[in-house]
């Protein structure tokens, strides 16, 4: 009788051993899960604020306006021009058109402009 108390005894703590083992492991699952949640969101609006302030980005911006300026100039119906601003003034909503040459600011406020005097009319 002994030797059955023993035997049990020892399955008994390997079971436990194992159900331990297996909720350290979920602790540590879930504690990571929790790190990730909390820190990600912060480090991603990190990494987009750095990639928003590269010269690359800017000099990137500055390019599709200038193109865009030549696509609005060379097309002369209200429709299309009204369809391109739609598309600059979307592009621009949260970029700080301050970083953009003086040129390409003054055709943004002739935009702005345009845009007035067509809803008035």
């Amino acid at each position: 009788m002994d030797d059955s108390v023993n035997v049990g005894g020892i399955i008994l703590a390997i079971v436990l051993v194992i159900v331990g083992l297996f909720f350290l492991g979920w602790l540590v699952q879930g504690n990571d899960y929790f790190m990730f949640k909390v820190f990600a969101p912060k480090m991603e609006q990190v990494r987009r604020e750095t990639f928003e302030q590269s010269k690359a980005y800017n000099q990137g911006m500055a390019q599709d306006l200038e193109s865009m300026r030549q696509d609005y100039i060379m097309n002369k119906d209200k429709e299309v021009r009204a369809g391109l601003r739609s598309v600059i003034f979307h592009k621009l909503a949260d970029y700080d058109t301050s970083k953009l040459t003086p040129d390409l600011r003054e055709w943004i406020q002739q935009l702005h402009n345009d845009e007035k005097e067509a809803e008035a009319q």
